[in-house]
């Protein structure tokens, strides 16, 4: 779909399966964000797994900032859609909450239990149930980001290319404001060729229809699009080619680095208040106030 390097099936693994390049990953990286995460849901007010679907990972976390017209984030988590937890990312919502940003923490079903393609759907229904319930959540949803990491990333893409009102007419087309990519997988094929579409199973044909570079943005919301200055070239490149071919005078996308983060430090980088990974996420969370 869009040229690439010339990888051999060992190199194009190590382009993609990052946890082979940190072995502290179990042991270390995800142990520190439970603790911090379980700290965020003890102390933090809002309310924890909020049915929005009928599959069983389809809740959400509301962590409510205080007065009642503020911004609003909603953040999907990574893990190649086949692992991982909201209750594992509850820490990013503190520095946000505290700074008067209300932070929806999304769950989704997981590779091989649903495909992609139904992941994509149950993100968009994730959006279209917060908007219908904002009144009971407590928030405007007249002024949502949305933001993910990995394949959260890629949700997030697809989210900015979802024409709402062909869901629901009530819907605004412009129902997200801003968007916030975060290592997103924006051209699926190469993934194909790793043993993480093991337990994916993507096909071509998939691969394909659910590949961000198919789907534009709908509206000229802005985008920051993140990637960890230390991330492999094929993360880097994945970023680069969806601002490359979306960016416009009217569309404002942001393509940022965050400097010696590889793909895992950037969340601690985004949740570090005097980072600039959030000082820029959080501006642009503020500008869908105005």
């Amino acid at each position: 779909m869009h040229s690439q390097p010339e990888y051999s099936d060992e190199e194009i693994e190590l382009q993609y399966n990052l946890r082979i390049g940190r072995p502290d990953y179990d042991t270390a990286v995800v142990p520190e964000w439970v603790e911090r995460s379980v700290d965020a849901r003890r102390t933090l007010p809002g309310q924890l797994d909020i049915v929005y679907g009928r599959g069983p990972k389809q809740k959400i976390d509301l962590f409510r900032a205080s007065g009642d017209d503020g911004p609003t984030l909603v953040y999907f988590h990574g893990g190649y859609w086949q692992r991982g937890d909201k209750s594992i990312y509850s820490f990013l919502a503190r520095p946000f909450v505290d700074h008067g940003v209300n932070v929806i923490i999304v769950g989704y079903d997981l590779c091989p239990d649903v495909s992609i393609t139904r992941i994509s759907e149950e993100a968009r229904e994730a959006l279209v149930w917060i908007w219908r319930s904002q009144r009971d959540l407590g928030i405007d949803a007249s002024k949502l980001t949305v933001m993910g990491h990995s394949a959260g990333g890629h949700i997030t893409a697809m989210l900015m290319g979802t024409k709402w009102p062909e869901l629901d007419s009530a819907l605004p087309m412009d129902l997200v404001k801003a968007g916030i990519p975060v290592s997103p997988l924006n051209d699926l094929a190469p993934l194909r060729r790793t043993s993480l579409n093991d337990a994916v199973c993507m096909d071509a044909a998939e691969a394909e229809s659910e590949s961000p570079m198919n789907h534009p943005p709908v509206t000229n919301a802005p985008q920051l699009v993140v990637c960890g200055g230390r991330e492999t070239e094929e993360f880097h490149r994945q970023a680069d080619i969806y601002v490359q071919a979306f960016r416009t005078e009217y569309r404002q996308m942001e393509r940022f680095s965050v400097p010696n983060c590889d793909h895992f430090d950037e969340l601690n980088a985004l949740a570090d208040t005097g980072s600039a990974f959030f000082q820029k996420s959080l501006a642009l969370i503020q500008s869908t106030v105005n």
